[in-house]
């Protein structure tokens, strides 16, 4: 009997060790595309823009780091007060400013996360021009709010000024990250695709203190000073950015009522200003023209000191259209027609462009985003500009309005060389998915090699639910195998 058992026992566990040596080969043999169970990573990013503060954090899968994956933002916070730059007289209050987004931070990323969270402060034209006024200013608050960041648990990359060529780069970035433009992939072809230079899309941003312009020129040639280069999953990209500090919306409207000023007869008596309602007054202090770089010294003229004046609004459209375009100077182009403004080259405009920032947020208001025409918004725009004060105030509708609407049209027709034609291929547009339009996170996409030069790998391993079943078969053959092996020793 015990025989006949043990040869019918050792069958068994020969059969079951078999079929273990099986299971692990085929475990082993079958590699293919997986998906790994991901493990979220963070970043976070401060804009510290001339007018406000604003945090900005996201989250991927780090399976898919350096990869194709999508970084998705988690939140964003604007800071309470103005920009960071405003505090050069009182530098720890900018470090201070920062705390509360930072704490709401804090709350949205898991504990066991937070010191591996880069966190980045990049400022722009604010403390751009508070550097040319001040640099020692400039360099306290850029340490102050370096300091405070460094007492929270995350991993501080430090705060720097960005030059505007870096903050019109970043942008486009963005852009055309969030919007696939860098890379597709063909199923068929089983390969990622080098994407079509016409479907890169350009950027248009407008600050409070700066704009800049982002694109990919056809054909070319650019200098170096003109040319930003990157090389993104295996393709070059040349890109023509340009940066105009001093031209952003806040800065315009300050040179504008300087300029109203300098026309104006005496500016002890109220002065014209043809952008405002008609029945809108400001009062003004003309020392605060000589609080940035951009307005001193420009009219020596005027006097110093408390002195202030009135503005008293017109509601003149053409008027206001024509005080705007003295803030450029289009003479020093003379006759080339690749040039904007102030002699600054700029080849001709290809592409589809996004404006943002505030493009986006002065056309947002008075509801021109939606791809009118030029003549429909034309007219919107001279239909605010004629309205009396008493009017604009029922919808309240501000009186700033008519002077961002028409410089904005001004910069972008006048000054960039947009027409009625290529009009149409500029989207208002300030969101892709659930993400902002903005240089923060193709700041951080960069400075984290998210956005890698090399094409993307294809990744192999074991595909889950086989690994899985196979261990587990392994193990239950394998315990069988015990189980008879004690039976035939016992038996």
């Amino acid at each position: 009997m015990l025989a006949k058992k043990k040869p019918f026992t050792s069958a068994i566990v020969g059969a079951l060790v078999a079929l273990s040596i099986i299971a692990l080969v085929l475990s082993l043999v079958r590699v293919e595309d997986v998906t790994l169970p991901p493990t979220v990573k963070y970043g976070m990013v401060f804009d510290a823009g001339s007018s406000h503060t604003s945090l900005f954090v996201y989250e991927w899968d780090s399976d898919k780091e350096n990869d194709t994956g999508v970084v998705s933002q988690t939140l964003s916070c604007d800071v309470q007060g103005q920009g960071i730059s405003s505090y050069a007289s009182n530098p720890p209050e900018a470090g201070n400013s920062l705390r509360e987004c930072l704490d709401k931070a804090l709350q949205v990323v898991p504990a066991e996360k937070q010191r591996d969270v880069p966190a980045y402060l990049g400022a722009t034209a604010g403390m751009r021009l508070l550097r040319e006024q001040n640099s020692s200013a400039a360099e306290q608050v850029l340490a102050e709010v370096a300091k405070t960041m460094q007492e929270y648990p995350v991993a501080f990359k430090g705060a720097r000024i960005l030059t505007g060529e870096e903050e019109g780069a970043y942008g486009w970035i963005t852009i055309n990250y969030l919007l696939d433009s860098f890379t597709k992939y063909s199923p068929r072809a089983h390969a990622w695709l080098r994407p079509e230079a016409a479907n890169i899309f350009g950027a248009l941003d407008l600050g409070g203190a700066s704009t800049q312009i982002s694109f990919m020129p056809e054909g070319s040639a650019m200098s170096q000073n003109e040319a930003s280069e990157f090389t993104l999953y295996g393709y070059s990209y040349n890109i023509y950015t340009h940066s105009y500090l001093c031209y952003g919306v806040l800065q315009a409207l300050s040179n504008l009522a300087l300029g109203a000023c300098r026309d104006g007869e005496n500016v002890k008596r109220g002065i014209h200003h043809p952008c405002y309602p008609k029945g809108y007054n400001e009062t003004v202090s003309l020392s605060s023209f000589h609080a940035s770089p951009c307005t001193e010294g420009s009219h020596p003229r005027l006097p110093l000191g408390d002195s202030s004046v009135t503005l008293e609004g017109r509601g003149n459209a053409s008027g206001c259209l024509a005080a705007l375009r003295k803030l450029f100077n289009f003479s020093a182009c003379g006759q080339s027609q690749d040039c904007t403004f102030d002699g600054v080259y700029q080849p001709p405009l290809r592409g589809q462009f996004i404006a943002f920032s505030a493009f986006y947020y002065n056309f947002k208001f008075l509801n021109l985003t939606e791809g009118q025409p030029l003549a429909v918004v034309r007219e919107a725009i001279e239909g605010l500009c004629t309205r009396s004060w008493e009017d604009v105030q029922n919808p309240k509708r501000l009186p700033k309005y008519c002077a961002n609407a028409n410089y904005i049209l001004t910069l972008l027709l006048d000054a960039y060389k947009f027409n009625e034609t290529s009009w149409n291929n500029i989207f208002f547009q300030m969101k892709v998915g659930s993400s902002d339009v903005g240089w923060t996170l193709g700041y951080m996409l960069n400075l984290t090699n998210m956005v890698p030069a090399e094409a993307p790998a294809r990744v192999k391993g074991h595909r889950p639910s086989l690994w899985a079943a196979a261990v587990i078969f392994i193990i239950l053959t394998l315990v069988l195998g015990l189980a008879a092996l004690l039976l035939l020793l016992w038996v």
